[in-house]
């Protein structure tokens, strides 16, 4: 997945900074496929470019509960 993102310097647009930026438009106007395409992009850049990525450990506690729970619980 060796694509690069290119700037398009041909393309200029100037508003002030009180506009609504148009990002929402722009993205639903790309097709799924460029979605992903460019998280992947950003992932590579916050986290390299390797194929993958550490996975995050499981840990279990196993809990006794109480008696006194218990007791709790049957209250009327």
């Amino acid at each position: 997945m060796e694509e690069t993102f290119k700037l398009d310097k041909k393309f200029l647009s100037v508003s002030q900074l009180t506009d609504p930026p148009d990002e929402q438009g722009y993205w639903h106007s790309r097709t799924p496929h460029e979605r992903l395409l460019f998280v992947e992009h950003l992932r590579q850049l916050n986290y390299g470019h390797r194929q993958y990525t550490a996975r995050l450990q499981r840990i279990l506690e196993i809990a006794q509960r109480h008696k006194d729970l218990d007791d709790l619980e049957n209250l009327p």
